[in-house]
Parts: structure tokens; C-alpha cells; sequence
């Protein structure tokens, strides 16, 4: 089975070798219509410490590596 790849814009790197990555995404409202904006944030391992607040990154799913943290950071896919 495929991991799922999202992309998303770093809010936070206070942690150590965790960002929290903030993901957007558009659905249209079932009785009204219109398109609407929901977000999430997700936290992504981010094993050097690299990524930076307000970047644009790509995370996929992987093994849990703590309670909330099951995605991480990688390079944009080709």
C-alpha cells in the first residue's frame, strides 16, 4: 500500500527534530456549494534540523516515532 504524501508549510520548529507542518486543502460544501478551506497541522520529523518557518515542504506517512508523530519530512517528489 502507498504512503500518503502531503504537502504543507512549516508553522513551528521549536522542537528538536520535529516540525509542525500546517496542510491545507479545498472541498466544496455539500448543500451550499461553495468551496470552503479546512487545515491541519501534523507533526513531521525533521532528522537535520533544516527546514525553516513559513517553507513549503512535502511529508509522507512512516513507522510511529512517538505519540503524535507518524509522518516525515522529505524531499519534493519527482
Amino acid at each position: 500500500m502507498p504512503k500518503r504524501v502531503l504537502q504543507g508549510v512549516v508553522t513551528s520548529n521549536a522542537c528538536d527534530k520535529t516540525v509542525t507542518v500546517k496542510v491545507q486543502r479545498r472541498l466544496r460544501h455539500p448543500l451550499y456549494k461553495k468551496f470552503i478551506t479546512r487545515s491541519k497541522k501534523y507533526a513531521a520529523h525533521d532528522a537535520l534540523n533544516e527546514c525553516q518557518i513559513g517553507q513549503e515542504v512535502w511529508i509522507r506517512e512512516c513507522a510511529p516515532l512517538s505519540k503524535r508523530k507518524c509522518w516525515e519530512v522529505f524531499q519534493e517528489p519527482v
